[in-house]
């Protein structure tokens, strides 16, 4: 027996998992920011990585009418290492769900990554206040409502744990950036090699 309790002590007891980042989603999510955030984090992470999260196990549909099943409830969820918050016509909705709201709320300090209106759930949850955001140029008004220190429309913008994106294609960046904390740089940068995305 081992006395420093490593891992000869632990006879066949099974690997401890890896870091997970948690994606919450709700009925209305792109799918297309959704997949592209789910395959960097398994590219970094490998399968169960990243875990998609709602009060239920309830199907979705996705924007684009794609049926998902979440992966976990939130009380299932393992203590999450960074959050991933994909957007789409749903998100407005789903901001208001007070189990969500919390949930962020809770886990503000982690690394996070919010595309498109995913920054809505953020803005809801109270963890935009004195940040300067991106996100669509179409929500500025809306994120400028949620006590932000600046909005910069249609950009990627990163302030302290939190990057905002566009809609669409730099969800990328966005999952990249979570990953790069999570992961470490050189994974991210591995992630981004085998996508094919070279940064401007």
């Amino acid at each position: 027996m081992n006395p420093d309790g490593g891992p000869e002590a632990a006879g066949n007891a099974l690997p401890e998992p890896g870091p997970v980042v948690a994606i919450p989603v709700y009925a209305g999510v792109s799918e297309l920011e959704l997949g592209v955030m789910m395959t960097v984090c398994r590219l970094c992470g490998g399968e169960g990585a990243a875990l998609t999260v709602n009060r239920s196990r309830a199907s979705i549909v996705t924007a684009g009418g794609l049926v998902s099943t979440p992966h976990v409830l939130y009380a299932a969820l393992p203590e999450p290492a960074g959050l991933l918050l994909p957007g789409g016509p749903g998100a407005a909705r789903a901001s208001r769900d007070p189990l969500l709201r919390a949930f962020l709320a809770a886990h503000a300090a982690l690394p996070t990554g919010a595309s498109g209106s995913g920054a809505l759930l953020c803005g809801e949850a109270g963890t935009l206040n004195g940040l300067v955001v991106g996100g669509p140029a179409e929500l500025e008004g809306t994120l400028w409502g949620f006590g932000v220190a600046g909005v910069q429309a249609g950009q990627v913008v990163t302030d302290g744990p939190l990057m905002t994106t566009p809609s669409g294609l730099p969800a990328l960046q966005a999952a990249l950036h979570v990953a790069a904390r999570v992961w470490g740089e050189e994974a991210a940068a591995q992630a981004a090699e085998q996508i094919g995305y070279r940064p401007l």
